[in-house]
């Protein structure tokens, strides 16, 4: 049947939207990503990044947000959520023309998932236990994820690098009160690599408006047993852009021409 203007939506192929989400925290020492295994066809039992159809009435976050609570129990939290980017080489997705709108997140305390809707299983990934193009070395053995995920998985673990480059973002992973090692630790964590601990000190002290220094005893690292290091907090005053920014170094695991 024939709208007014002579519009017949039978005359298109159908088209639909997704979102897909790249969720990141820290634990147990390790970048972690949230994934699903997917219940349904198509690829049934494979692992996927969280999300779904965008409904006839809702926006693109909204849809975002939603579907992170319906497959893994997730609600909605405080750390920022963005897009990253669109997805819609034709044939990325077998039941017809579908583009993906990816989202990106880091945040800190994340809980552990619970598998609904039609996720089989949800639960938190090591980046390093998955083969992601561009990053890294083959992983034998890691799952193959479903659709075009591990391409996005791969920009998405980029944007999160880059993130703790220019942003105080970091200093959310550590204590409110920290030593410049413990915070070191969550660069070396999301970058995949050791970092110069004199090095890095410089940079983090030399970069304006980023951490001070507290009025607290200092503290015995764990594990050292050097005299004990000074305690530093987020800086309230921090801009949202540091300057200069922290660097990721050449051998990083995020490869930055993947952005």
């Amino acid at each position: 049947m024939k709208s007014p203007a002579g519009y017949d939506a039978r005359d298109y192929p159908p088209f639909a939207v997704t979102v897909d989400l790249a969720i990141f925290t820290v634990r147990d020492g390790g970048l972690k990503v949230l994934l699903i295994e997917r219940a349904d066809d198509p690829h049934r039992g494979a692992w996927a990044l969280p999300g779904g159809f965008v409904e006839i009435a809702e926006d693109i976050e909204t849809a975002a947000w939603r579907e992170l609570h319906e497959e893994t129990g997730i609600a909605r939290f405080d750390g920022h959520l963005e897009q990253l980017a669109t997805y819609g080489a034709p044939g990325r997705d077998p039941r017809m023309r579908v583009v993906s709108v990816a989202h990106v997140a880091f945040a800190p305390n994340l809980p552990d998932p619970q598998a609904g809707s039609d996720a089989r299983n949800a639960r938190w990934w090591d980046v390093d236990d998955l083969d992601l193009p561009g990053i890294g070395e083959p992983v034998e053995g890691a799952p193959a994820l479903a659709f075009d995920h591990a391409d996005i998985l791969a920009a998405a673990v980029d944007r999160v690098a880059a993130k703790i480059e220019y942003t105080p973002l970091a200093t959310a992973f550590c204590p409110p009160q920290f030593t410049i090692g413990e915070l070191r630790h969550v660069y070396e964590t999301v970058w995949g690599t050791r970092l110069d601990p004199s090095n890095f000190r410089r940079q983090v002290v030399g970069t304006l408006g980023f951490v001070r220094p507290t009025e607290q005893p200092a503290r015995r690292q764990r594990g050292h047993s050097g005299r004990p290091a000074a305690l530093f907090e987020a800086d309230p005053t921090s801009p949202r852009t540091l300057t200069p920014p922290i660097m990721r170094p050449a051998d990083a695991r995020a490869l930055k021409e993947l952005s």
